[in-house]
């Protein structure tokens, strides 16, 4: 989870961060929501961690089903299996 991250994709005003404190273009400090930032990063994790297993699990067997060495409900369930193991934080 990275917060900074987070931070920089809830509030497109901030320019600079130092630590967790966050400061737009004029160097005023910018107020943020902590639960929402920690949300965000929650969610930006698990995006990554899904397309991390999409690329290195799931698209093969997606290209196996289309050489016919696999079948498209193998790879349907390999997704399903996917989004189980990486669930998008409640919002």
């Amino acid at each position: 989870m990275n917060i900074i991250d987070a931070i920089y994709a809830l509030y497109p005003q901030v320019v600079r961060t130092v630590g967790e404190d966050a400061f737009d273009a004029d160097g005023n400090p910018v107020a943020y929501d902590r639960q929402a930032v920690e949300a965000k990063a929650a969610q930006m994790q698990a995006q990554q961690q899904r397309a991390s297993a999409y690329t290195t699990e799931a698209d093969p067997l997606f290209f196996k089903a289309q050489r016919g060495e696999a079948t498209m409900d193998e790879w349907k369930a390999k997704v399903a299996e996917i989004r189980s193991r990486y669930p998008y934080p409640a919002s």
